[in-house]
């Protein structure tokens, strides 16, 4: 059995060439890294809505104005976000919106029409909204059909 040894390399010995660079391997800038995000389009228009009715409306200005639009973005968001992940995974879910709305017919029936307490009426409409989450869950495992 031989062992194979690296040559020693002087100190007075010239360094090995560098590679040459080509554009692909070349450092972007932090500009040009943040351009190419999908994101950021979204973000700058998202300043700029606001830069324009913080300009125009006086109203916008107030903090609870802001707190008003910072929480209709949360329903909207919170609806999208679980929607998105499906979408990013070659799915398509349209029962999403029939399960929040029945859900929250379900609450509100429950809480107002029935007298029932508000918590009572929000644990039944969570039953509601995970039994047919689990009901469209199993069908689509059952049959192979796709979501749409």
């Amino acid at each position: 059995m031989s062992q194979a040894t690296a040559p020693a390399t002087s100190p007075s010995s010239p360094a090995p060439p560098a590679a040459p660079k080509d554009g692909r391997t070349s450092e972007r800038s932090l500009a040009r890294r943040l351009a190419a995000r999908p994101e950021i389009g979204a973000l700058i228009a998202a300043i700029a809505v606001y830069v324009f009715f913080f300009a125009v409306a006086s109203p916008f200005r107030e903090a609870s104005s802001l707190a008003n639009v910072l929480y209709e973005s949360s329903v909207m968001g919170i609806m999208a976000l679980p929607v998105a992940l499906l979408m990013i995974g070659g799915e398509f879910d349209l029962s999403a919106g029939v399960a929040v709305t029945t859900s929250a017919l379900t609450a509100s029936m429950w809480s107002f029409q029935l007298s029932m307490n508000v918590w009572t009426g929000v644990i039944v409409a969570l039953v509601v909204a995970l039994a047919i989450g689990a009901f469209n869950g199993y069908m689509l495992v059952r049959t192979g059909l796709p979501s749409f």
